[in-house]
C-alpha cells in the first residue's frame, strides 16, 4: 500500500541515472557489456474520490497515513470487490493493491458489528510466506481501525490459536496452515467461516507447479467448507504483472474471476540496462568457455555506484552470494577510501521487523548505501530510499524481476536497474531480445489442479472434513468422479448413502505435504547434533543432496557427508566452501500416451504421458565464482521412475534428408536443441530448469525416427509441458536464437551446454542445432 509520493528525497538528481549508467558501462574494459539500455518513463497518478461506500473509519485511517485520495484502479479493484465480484488485481510493485481489497475488506467488517464487541464479518489473507502476513498484520495494525487482526502460523502460540478462533475478523495466515488446520478442524472455527466476506490470496503467482495445483485444490476445500456454513466469500487474488492473469486465477481458484491490470500508481523514470559479462580464460567441460560470474560483475557494480554515494540493493541468489558479492565490494572500496568499505553490507537477518527498521534507518542516514540480498527481500518487504537495484542473475520470471526493480524508487524519484546475465541460455536469451521483458508478459502461471496425484490426497481430505457427496465432486474438476472411484477401489475412500466416508482414524491432511512433489520427504539432519534442520522431497534428494552435495539451506551452504535411502536422511554439516556442486544424471523415456498432436508441415508435435528413468551417476565441483570445473565425481545411487507428462517433437527421416542433415550430425544437433529448450521453458512457464528434463535421440523406438522430449520433473505431470506444447512456436523459435546470438564457437553454458547433463555434454553440435530447428519451425510455417 503506498500513499502518493512526497517531494524526492533521493541522493541521485533527475536524469541523473542515465548518466551513471553510461559511466559504469564505459569503463576501461567494459565497453561492449552493456548491450541493452531501457527508459520506462515517469507516469503521473490518476486518483479517483473515495467510493461513497466506504466506512468512515476506513477513510480516516487511510488519510492519516498520508493517502489524500486512492488510485483509479484502486477505486475500480475496490468497487468490484464490493459488489461481490471475483477479481485479481495484477499490477507493479508499490502500485497499493493492498489498499484495494483492505478498503472493501475493512468496511465490510465494521459494517457488520452490531457494537464494539460483537465480531464483525470475516476477512481471511493468505500469502506464500509467513515473513509477507507478519509485515501486513503490521500495516494493518497502523491503521488503527479497531479491527481485530492476528497471525494463524506456526510459530502462533496455543492462546493465540485460540484467540483467532474465537474473537479475530481478520486472519493473515498461509495456504499450509489452511491445509493443516483450518480445515480439518473446521467445526472450532465454525463462527468465523461462517460470516467469511472476503478472501485475499497475496503474491498469487508464486502458486505454480505443484505447489500451485496443491493451493488449488487446498481452495475448494475451503469453498465447500464455507458453503456448509452458510457463506460464500469474494476471493481477491493479487500478483505482479504475469500472462493470462485471469485464466491463472480461475485455474487457481475454480471461479471466473475479473482481471485488472490497469496500474494509475504514479512512479519516477526508470533506467534499466541489460549486462553481460565478458567469456574469460576459464574453460569448462569439455573446453567451452565460461563467462565471468554474475556475481562478480555485480560486486563492481556496486562497488562503483556505492563511491557515488547511489542507495543500491543488490540482489543474488544465495547467501554465500551475498557474503561473497559483499565482502568483494568492500575490497574495491577500500582501495578508493578507508572509510567507504563500511558503507557495504550483507543482509543476514531472518526479517524480524527490528531488523528492517535498522536496515531502513541506515539507508535513509547515509550509515549504509549498499546492500546485497537474498531475493526473499523481494516478496513485499518495504525498504525506502533506495535510488538503484542490481540483479545478479535473471530471477526465473518477469513478475520477480519487476519486483526487485521495484524496490528502488518507492519514493517517487528516479531509479537506475541493471540486470547482469548468467552464464545460461535463458539470460543469454533476455539480453539479446530485450522486448520479452518489455513487450506483453509471455510467462503464465501455471499448474494442473487435475493431477492424481495432487487430487487424489485432497479428495480424501474433504471427505474427512465432511461425506463427499456426488455433487461436490465438479468442484473438484471433471477428474475428481474417476478419482473417487480409484480411491474407493483401494478402500481409502467408502460409499454410504449419505456419501463417501474417509476410512482412516489418521487426518489425511497430516500426511500430505503441499509444497512436496510426491513421496515422503527425506531429513536433512546437522550429523554433528543430530538436530534436523529441514527436509528434502524425494523427488529431488538425489540430484541436490547426495554425498559430496553442497546444499542451500535457507540461504546457508551445507556439505553432505552420506545419503541414508532406507531411513530417508542425509547427514550434512554447516560450511561455507569456494565452490558448488551440480548433479549430473542419465535419463531414459518411454511414451505410455499421447494426449493432444498437431503437424507441422510433415513434422509432428505432440503432448502426453511417459514413463521416465532417472539415475543420478556423478556430480561437477565447480569453483566459485569463476565457475570453472575442477573435477567430477561418480556416484553410485539407484535408479528412479516417474510417470509424468512431456512434451516431444519428431522429424521423419525424409525431412532431414531433404534439408541435408548428415546422419552422423543428428545425435549431436537434437542433444544441443534440447539442452537449449529446457533453459529457455521457463521463459514461457514460471518454473525453473530444475523442474524439467528431457531426452533427446537421433531415433527413438517409440517414434522410429528423431525425437526431442521435453517432460515435468513431477509425478503426474506439473503444467510445465503443456505451457511448452501450447506456445511450442514461439518457445522453439527464442530456443533456436539464443543458439545462432552466442558468441561462442562450438557451444558453452550460455546456449546448448547443461549443468546437469549425463552423457557430459556430449555430443553437443552446435550449428546443426540451429539448422535442426530452422527446418522444423520452416515445417511449422506451412
Amino acid at each position: 500500500m503506498a500513499p502518493p509520493p512526497s517531494p524526492s528525497t533521493a541522493r541521485v538528481p533527475r536524469r541523473r541515472t542515465g548518466d551513471l549508467l553510461a559511466r559504469l558501462g564505459h569503463v576501461p574494459g567494459r565497453e561492449e557489456r552493456l548491450r541493452h539500455v531501457q527508459v520506462v518513463p515517469a507516469r503521473d497518478a490518476v486518483t479517483e474520490p473515495w467510493p461513497a461506500w466506504s466506512h468512515p473509519e476506513v477513510r480516516a485511517a487511510f488519510e492519516r497515513r498520508g493517502i489524500r485520495a486512492p488510485w483509479r484502479h484502486q477505486v475500480v479493484a475496490a468497487d468490484a470487490v464490493r459488489a461481490g465480484q471475483h477479481v485479481i488485481l495484477s499490477t507493479g510493485t508499490a502500485s497499493g493493491k493492498s489498499l484495494a481489497y483492505q478498503l472493501p475488506a475493512l468496511t465490510a467488517v465494521l459494517e457488520a458489528r452490531g457494537s464494539r464487541d460483537q465480531r464483525g464479518a470475516g476477512v481471511l489473507y493468505l500469502s506464500p510466506t509467513k515473513a509477507l502476513a507478519h509485515d501486513q498484520l503490521a500495516g494493518l495494525q497502523e491503521l488503527r481501525t479497531g479491527v481485530r487482526a492476528t497471525t494463524h502460523d506456526g510459530d502462533s502460540s496455543r492462546e493465540q490459536r485460540d484467540w483467532a478462533r474465537d474473537h479475530a475478523e481478520y486472519v493473515l495466515t498461509n495456504p499450509d496452515m489452511l491445509h493443516r488446520s483450518l480445515l480439518p478442524g473446521h467445526s472450532r472455527w465454525a463462527k468465523f467461516l461462517g460470516s467469511l466476506q472476503v478472501v485475499v490470496v497475496d503474491e498469487c503467482h508464486h502458486y505454480r507447479g505443484v505447489f500451485g495445483a496443491h493451493v488449488a485444490q487446498v481452495l475448494r476445500r475451503l469453498r465447500r467448507v464455507c458453503a456448509m456454513y452458510g457463506a460464500s466469500p469474494t476471493f481477491v487474488l493479487l500478483s505482479a504483472t504475469v500472462a493470462e492473469p485471469a485464466e491463472s486465477a480461475h485455474r487457481l481458484t475454480g471461479l471466473d474471476v475479473l482481471a485488472l491490470t490497469a496500474d494509475h500508481s504514479p512512479h519516477g523514470e526508470l533506467t534499466l540496462g541489460l549486462w553481460e559479462p565478458p567469456l574469460t580464460s576459464f574453460t569448462g567441460e569439455n573446453g567451452a568457455p565460461v563467462r565471468r560470474a554474475a556475481s562478480s560483475e555485480t560486486a563492481d557494480l556496486l562497488a562503483d555506484l556505492v563511491a557515488e554515494g547511489v542507495a543500491t540493493l543488490a540482489f543474488v541468489r544465495s547467501r554465500r552470494g551475498v557474503e561473497q558479492v559483499a565482502v568483494r565490494a568492500a575490497e574495491l572500496l577500500g582501495e578508493v577510501a578507508p572509510e567507504l568499505p563500511t558503507q557495504v553490507a550483507a543482509y543476514r537477518g531472518g526479517y524480524l521487523p527490528e531488523e528492517r527498521r535498522q536496515l531502513e534507518s541506515a539507508l535513509r542516514a547515509g550509515r549504509l548505501t549498499g546492500l546485497a540480498a537474498t531475493n526473499a527481500l523481494e516478496l513485499g518487504i518495504d525498504i525506502s530510499g533506495l535510488d538503484a537495484v542490481l540483479l545478479a542473475g535473471f530471477p526465473g520470471t518477469r513478475a520477480a524481476m519487476w519486483q526487485q526493480i521495484g524496490r528502488a524508487g518507492r519514493e517517487g524519484q528516479d531509479a537506475l536497474a541493471v540486470l547482469v546475465a548468467r552464464d545460461d541460455p535463458l539470460d543469454t536469451y533476455l539480453v539479446a531480445h530485450p522486448e520479452s521483458l518489455f513487450g506483453a508478459p509471455v510467462e503464465a502461471t501455471v499448474f494442473d489442479p487435475d493431477n492424481h496425484y495432487v487430487l487424489a490426497p485432497h479428495l480424501c481430505a474433504a471427505a474427512y472434513e465432511a461425506p463427499l457427496t456426488e455433487a461436490d465432486l465438479p468442484l473438484f474438476g471433471p477428474s475428481a468422479a474417476a478419482a473417487v472411484q480409484g480411491l474407493t477401489d483401494a478402500g481409502l475412500l467408502r460409499r454410504r448413502p449419505r456419501g463417501w466416508y474417509w476410512t482412516d482414524r489418521s487426518r489425511p491432511s497430516d500426511v500430505t505435504d503441499i509444497r512436496s512433489t510426491g513421496g515422503s520427504p527425506f531429513q536433512l539432519v546437522e550429523g554433528s547434533s543430530g538436530r534436523v534442520v529441514g527436509t528434502v522431497d524425494a523427488s529431488s534428494v538425489h540430484g541436490t543432496a547426495h554425498p559430496g552435495a553442497v546444499y542451500l539451506h535457507r540461504g546457508e551452504s551445507w556439505l553432505v557427508g552420506e545419503l541414508d535411502l532406507e531411513d530417508r536422511v542425509a547427514t550434512m554439516e554447516r560450511t561455507d566452501v569456494p565452490w558448488t556442486t551440480a548433479a549430473r544424471e542419465t535419463t531414459e523415456i518411454s511414451i505410455v500416451a499421447e494426449r493432444e498432436h498437431e503437424y507441422w508441415g510433415d513434422c509432428r508435435l505432440s503432448l502426453g504421458e511417459v514413463d521416465v528413468t532417472h539415475q543420478v551417476v556423478s556430480y561437477l565441483t565447480r569453483r566459485q565464482p569463476s565457475g570453472e570445473v575442477i573435477a567430477e565425481t561418480p556416484l553410485d545411487l539407484p535408479p528412479r521412475d516417474l510417470r509424468t507428462t512431456a512434451v516431444w517433437w519428431q522429424v521423419p527421416d525424409h525431412v532431414l534428408d531433404s534439408a541435408g542433415l548428415a546422419a552422423a550430425d543428428l545425435p549431436g544437433s537434437a542433444h544441443a536443441a534440447e539442452h537449449c529448450s529446457i533453459g529457455l521453458l521457463p521463459l514461457f512457464a514460471t518454473c525453473d530448469r530444475w523442474d524439467i528434463g528431457g531426452v533427446s535421440t537421433a531415433r527413438h523406438p517409440d517414434t522410429g525416427v528423431l525425437t526431442v522430449f521435453v517432460h515435468d520433473g513431477h509425478p503426474g505431470g506439473a503444467g510445465f509441458a503443456e505451457r511448452g506444447y501450447r506456445s511450442a512456436r514461439r518457445w522453439l523459435t527464442a530456443t533456436r536464437d539464443t543458439i545462432a546470438a552466442c558468441e561462442c564457437d562450438e557451444g558453452c553454458p550460455s546456449c546448448i551446454q547443461s549443468p546437469k547433463c549425463g552423457n557430459q555434454n556430449n555430443p553437443l553440435d552446435k550449428a546443426g542445432a540451429t539448422r535442426l530447428l530452422d527446418l522444423l519451425l520452416d515445417q511449422a510455417a506451412r
